[in-house]
């Protein structure tokens, strides 16, 4: 009894060496030399049709198919024997078990035309095509490893960074649902908040630029600029996953300061600013009164509203005063 076992053992173990050394292959040679190829007729050759073989085998056609096409583009490039030079029973020497997989795929998806896009694009990255159709095929897998594993995580944010940059329907898709999410939409203002800051302190660091509060842009002092630079090089060397936003907040705020300490240290500057904030509010207002209508009066009247008006329209006299008075006599 033990020695019958032992021959099992020994049987298993050399079929699997075979296996493990030619993988599909061995089991596609089965259906290379024991289906009739086409075009064939049943008399012509002792094989069967695919539909005999997978009744013998209680599998579906579809399955054995998928074995026959593969072992049919293998011999297309030369890698195996044509159909018509095996024989039922005939054994050949197989390629490896690796080269099995650049043939067969064992997904219907992978002749679609998703399943084609996808086999494009595994190959584009360099990975065999079955890896990823097993994945587009399992969603929920994909999930979980997501869920579960910041760097598969990190490599779908990558993947779906660049599948945005082509598709704008996805891109409509994804910013609805950030806005929707009220964590993400406060994380995408955080960062375009930061993102704004950055630019600033880059503005000045790299076009030696500055933009006062009241909206001129003039050039930076030679300090204001090295000052920008300085922090600008300790934002740019910080890691990836390095947290940015107090570097972001200091460089910023300090920048700030320097451009305001700028405007206030030059008078004829110090004038042009207090003067473009006052055209600025003036234009402002005045395009609020353009954009009022009173057809609706008798609609809309209210007391209060008229007496707001009348102390705006004391400001205003006073404004005008001030103003004649400080004009140069012509």
């Amino acid at each position: 009894m033990a020695g019958s076992a032992d021959d099992l053992i020994v049987r298993d173990a050399r079929e699997f060496g075979a296996y493990a050394r030619t993988g599909g292959w061995a089991f596609a040679l089965k259906v290379a030399r024991s289906v009739r190829p086409g075009g064939q007729a049943a008399g012509e050759t002792p094989k069967v049709s695919a539909k005999e073989f997978a009744e013998l085998a209680g599998c579906s056609p579809e399955r054995v198919m998928r074995f026959y096409k593969a072992w049919d583009m293998a011999a297309d490039d030369g890698v195996v024997a044509q159909f018509e030079a095996l024989a039922p029973g005939e054994d050949v020497e197989l390629p490896d078990a690796d080269v099995w997989l650049s043939y067969y795929s064992s997904r219907n998806s992978a002749t679609s035309v998703r399943g084609t896009a996808i086999t494009a694009a595994a190959e584009a990255e360099g990975i065999r095509p079955t890896k990823a159709l097993e994945v587009a095929e399992n969603p929920t897998a994909l999930r979980a490893a997501i869920l579960a594993d910041p760097s598969t995580a990190e490599a779908a944010r990558a993947a779906l960074l660049d599948r945005l940059k082509e598709d704008p329907a996805l891109q409509a898709e994804l910013a609805r649902d950030v806005l929707r999410t009220d964590g993400l939409k406060k994380a995408v203002a955080t960062e375009s908040r930061a993102a704004d800051r950055i630019g600033y302190v880059r503005q000045i660091a790299e076009n030696g630029q500055i933009k006062t509060p009241a909206g001129q842009t003039i050039d930076a002092p030679v300090e204001l600029r090295a000052e920008a630079e300085r922090h600008l090089s300790l934002l740019d060397e910080l890691d990836d996953d390095e947290e940015a936003g107090e570097w972001v907040t200091e460089a910023y705020d300090t920048v700030k300061g320097l451009v305001v300490q700028a405007v206030e240290a030059d008078p004829e500057l110090r004038v042009q600013e207090r003067r473009t904030k006052f055209y600025s509010s003036l234009q402002k207002a005045t395009k609020v009164f353009e954009e009022l209508t009173f057809d609706d009066a008798d609609d809309i009247y209210e007391d209060d509203m008229v007496n707001r008006l009348e102390d705006l329209q004391v400001a205003i006299a006073t404004c005008i005063t001030a103003l004649r008075k400080a004009a140069p006599e012509r």
